[in-house]
């Protein structure tokens, strides 16, 4: 009997001496807002991050590019993202580029077109082409598709790093201007879905998320895929930068670094990013 004491007092003090020993363990946090085309790229590389790193909690938010510069500015998160260059009046922030990403012109699949050059597509985003059969588009014709039918233009909202390298990518750094009748979605998912549902819609989104509910566009007769990025024959493409008020250390550090290994750059590859050359530059 006093056996079976002494045992259970031994399983009590373990169990104290271990509880100690995890709550003095504190777990530290690490938050990323900003664009919503880096964060599911942020949020992916996070839940591999943690699997390594059970001390360390990265929580990520989306809110846009101007969001995430925002905060970084005032201090009030440990990175930004942003998936624009930073403006003049921005660049007292410490950056760093993390990856690449093809800016992709999507069409409904049910849509005949394969391609357009820029100035059609900057013909369509000022409201000058208002249907399909306005654009000198010959393969446009079929028995399924009505050329006849308005074009739903859908774009991002003010603020946005997708519209803001938009603008300057397509529409001539803002010399041409969206059509105020264009449908303003907050995310590239939104204008995904409805690309995806509506086949008289053209919209644009990071390459990344292109599948075959959509279809990506040639612009000036060249494919939007990595591979013509990476060999400079496709143009539309955009810096994914990690901005702060200043230079992070600690765990924000520690997962900067996880990014910029072996398994965190072809982890970006392999979710339809082109990879910076390894090593942090900043």
């Amino acid at each position: 009997m006093r056996y079976i004491k002494l045992s259970v007092v031994s399983i009590l003090i373990f169990a104290l001496i271990f509880l100690s020993s995890c709550s003095s363990k504190a777990t530290q946090t690490v938050s990323l807002v900003g664009s919503t085309s880096v964060q599911p790229h942020a949020e992916l590389l996070a839940e591999e991050f943690m699997k390594t790193h059970n001390d360390i909690s990265v929580e990520v938010q989306g809110g846009g590019s101007a969001v995430g510069i925002k905060a970084a500015e005032d201090g009030i998160t440990d990175i930004g993202m942003s998936s624009r260059n930073l403006k003049e009046s921005e660049n007292g922030l410490w950056q760093l580029e993390i990856a690449k990403d093809g800016l992709a012109i999507i069409v409904n699949p049910k849509n005949p077109i394969l391609g357009l050059n820029a100035a059609q597509i900057r013909d369509i985003y000022t409201g000058k082409v208002k249907k399909w059969i306005d654009l000198d588009y010959t393969g446009m014709y079929t028995n399924e598709f009505d050329v006849n039918k308005e074009i739903d233009v859908i774009t991002r909202e003010e603020g946005s790093g997708t519209r803001s390298a938009f603008q300057e990518l397509v529409m001539e750094n803002g010399a041409y201007k969206i059509t105020p009748a264009a449908i303003v979605q907050n995310s590239n998912g939104s204008i995904y879905q409805l690309v995806k549902s509506d086949e008289n819609a053209i919209g644009f989104i990071s390459l990344g998320l292109v599948d075959d509910k959509v279809k990506a566009l040639q612009v000036d007769n060249v494919d939007a895929t990595v591979e013509n990025i990476e060999n400079g024959t496709y143009k539309f493409y955009r810096p994914f930068l990690f901005v702060a008020k200043e230079k992070p250390d600690g765990a924000a550090w520690v997962f900067i670094e996880y990014i910029f290994s072996d398994d965190g750059q072809t982890l970006l590859r392999n979710d339809g990013l082109i990879p910076v050359s390894l090593g942090i530059r900043g």
